[in-house]
């Protein structure tokens, strides 16, 4: 651990930095200067506007999903400091994979939107991060993020440039997938010994409140999510708007459903870290679209109902790492493997280099 994860670190970044000086390139380089300052200010604005979408989509990437995925009473810095990581080598290959592949192999430019997509790339990983947290060393991880991102950009490129579906929210590309992902490779590492689970399996009251304030930052920020790369315009305000009320609905019923399920009406906090969250992944494919906020709402509705009673009912418990918590995690951003699943428990080596199996 000692030297492979330096030295697979410093590796990729060593990659990273040489691929950049070949491929990617400023917005404003031309090769003629007739126009430059023209497209000079046409291009800043451009990117001012769409700056503060993308600061909320950065806060959900690092904030949001780092917090909530510290539910696990033993893995609260490795959540947050491995999430970092994921976040930061994901973005710069995300930049590259999906920059090459809409350029054909070419030059491109970076510009405020690819940006945006960047971070898209990483929210795939970290989806499936939470099915394999507790599981996986950061070397692991690092090989994780390059190939996941490869086969995200393949599927973006198919479903939005070829297939010409609308998922403005990447409710499919990135949700879906980065949920399908995560349990596939949780379904690789599994181990029957582990069977009947392990004592770092679940959470405590602090770890539960730490993991409710990325819930908070990802509930809050979701509309800028679905929105930031939407056409600036009827299109943008629709898929704002849309989540907005989507998200508000959904908490709502995921509170009295909640109550519901649970024995004496108690709440169950896995239920409001998660399934609030359920009506901004619903609404993502849609939300550009003229739904009109009330049938955003029982979108939203609906989608917190599905994902109470899937936690409720269809969670699999010490078994194997089946597909029931991944329709779940697909409709209600469940950017956590729930801690019945049975896990192969590692420490990550954030502090000490230990494995724990």
């Amino acid at each position: 651990m000692r030297f492979k994860f330096p030295l697979m670190a410093i590796g990729l970044e060593v990659a990273m930095i040489v691929l950049f000086s070949l491929f990617v390139q400023y917005e404003t380089d031309h090769n003629t200067t007739s126009h430059i300052n023209n497209t000079m200010a046409a291009d800043m604005d451009g990117f001012l506007k769409l700056y503060p979408l993308f600061q909320d989509v950065h806060i959900m990437i690092f904030v949001g999903i780092g917090f909530l995925m510290t539910f696990l009473k033993k893995y609260g810095f490795s959540s947050v400091g491995i999430n970092l990581l994921i976040a930061a080598l994901g973005l710069q290959w995300g930049t590259i994979a999906q920059g090459m592949l809409h350029s054909h192999g070419k030059k491109f430019q970076i510009g405020i939107k690819n940006m945006i997509n960047a971070d898209f790339s990483t929210a795939t990983v970290l989806i499936s991060f939470g099915a394999v947290l507790g599981k996986t060393s950061p070397i692991q991880m690092l090989i994780m993020t390059i190939i996941e991102i490869s086969f995200f950009a393949g599927n973006e490129y198919l479903v939005g440039e070829i297939f010409k579906a609308s998922d403005i929210g990447a409710s499919m590309t990135i949700h879906t997938f980065g949920a399908y992902f995560g349990l596939a490779v949780a379904g690789v590492l599994y181990r029957s010994g582990l069977r009947r689970g392990h004592d770092n399996e679940e959470s405590v009251y602090h770890s539960d409140l730490f993991a409710m304030i990325g819930t908070l930052f990802l509930w809050m920020c979701w509309p800028s999510f679905n929105s930031a790369i939407a056409e600036t315009g009827d299109k943008q305000y629709m898929a704002i708007v849309n989540t907005y009320f989507s998200l508000a609905a959904c908490v709502v019923t995921t509170y009295a459903f909640s109550s519901l399920v649970q024995h004496r009406g108690k709440l169950d906090m896995v239920h409001i870290q998660n399934a609030t969250l359920a009506g901004g992944v619903a609404v993502g494919t849609c939300a550009d679209m003229t739904i009109h906020p009330y049938g955003s709402m029982v979108i939203g509705s609906i989608a917190g109902i599905v994902s109470v009673f899937g936690y409720k009912f269809l969670t699999v418990y010490h078994g194997n790492a089946g597909s029931c918590p991944g329709f779940f995690h697909r409709n209600s951003s469940c950017w956590r493997s729930d801690y019945r699943f049975n896990s192969k428990v590692t420490h990550l080596g954030t502090a000490t280099g230990r494995v724990l199996l």
